[in-house]
């Protein structure tokens, strides 16, 4: 069975924010990038799955400029066995990297497609859900567990209520969730030998894409720091504060 795995380039999660002067954007100025965290989850479930047995291969593939080949390549030192880079210097839109990787599945035929239910830097939780409407297959969104079967994955997700199961029949998408594993760390040999693993560059051109773009970022604004708190003397002060001042009861 053959595993493929999105991934997208993203500011480490542990670095605060800066949006640029006239507020056109995020600044990315000396700014150190990662692996998004749930696309790192994705890495980690396919690899176990590979190691477990029920996966022979598992690809990655991501969307964006060359510097994306980084993010890729720690994909492999993770345990992934190849790369697919889509380069392309936009920023590409949700529904263009669903065309893209709409393509890439036509070509390499997975059995099981396994992505991360949102980037924490664009929010959008729109990608896979695009994928497995372009490519009209089964998906189990926000996936907490997974598990293989003849010819099918069980998915537990959460929910309001608790949990749900559902069945897929493969091929499959499935977006995980932060409960679904503990990624593992890159070890220094794992490191070197994914810089030997092949890594194959197309352009939206060679898969015969056209992107387009949808909407328009009109501003970004940081978000507003929160004030100090106070201390109060007594229960009577406290309800009046939360009644006339802060106004929540």
């Amino acid at each position: 069975m053959k595993v493929l795995v999105t991934v997208k380039r993203v500011i480490d999660y542990n670095v605060k924010v800066r949006v640029k002067s006239d507020h056109s954007d995020v600044d990315l100025g000396n700014v150190k990038m990662a692996l998004n965290p749930f696309c790192e989850i994705a890495v980690e479930e396919a690899v176990r799955l590979k190691e477990a047995g029920s996966a022979a291969e598992v690809v990655v593939v991501s969307v964006g400029r060359k510097a994306c080949q980084e993010q890729v390549r720690t994909a492999l030192a993770l345990g992934a066995d190849r790369g697919i880079h889509i380069e392309t210097e936009a920023s590409p839109e949700s529904l263009n990297v669903a065309k893209l990787l709409a393509k890439v599945v036509e070509h390499e035929q997975p059995d099981l497609i396994i992505t991360g239910k949102q980037a924490i830097d664009s929010d959008n939780n729109q990608t896979g859900q695009m994928l497995a409407a372009l490519l009209n297959l089964p998906q189990g969104t926000f996936a907490s567990e997974l598990k293989l079967t003849d010819g099918t994955v069980n998915v537990t997700r959460e929910v309001d209520g608790g949990l749900q199961t559902v069945a897929l029949k493969l091929p499959a998408i499935v977006t995980t969730d932060l409960r679904l594993n503990e990624p593992r760390y890159a070890s220094l040999p794992n490191i070197m030998k994914a810089k030997r693993k092949p890594l194959e560059v197309k352009t939206p051109a060679d898969l015969g894409v056209e992107t387009k773009t949808h909407t328009k970022l009109v501003k970004v604004t940081p978000p507003a720091e929160r004030q100090g708190g106070i201390t109060v003397s007594s229960v009577d002060e406290l309800v009046e504060k939360l009644k006339y001042d802060a106004k929540v009861i």
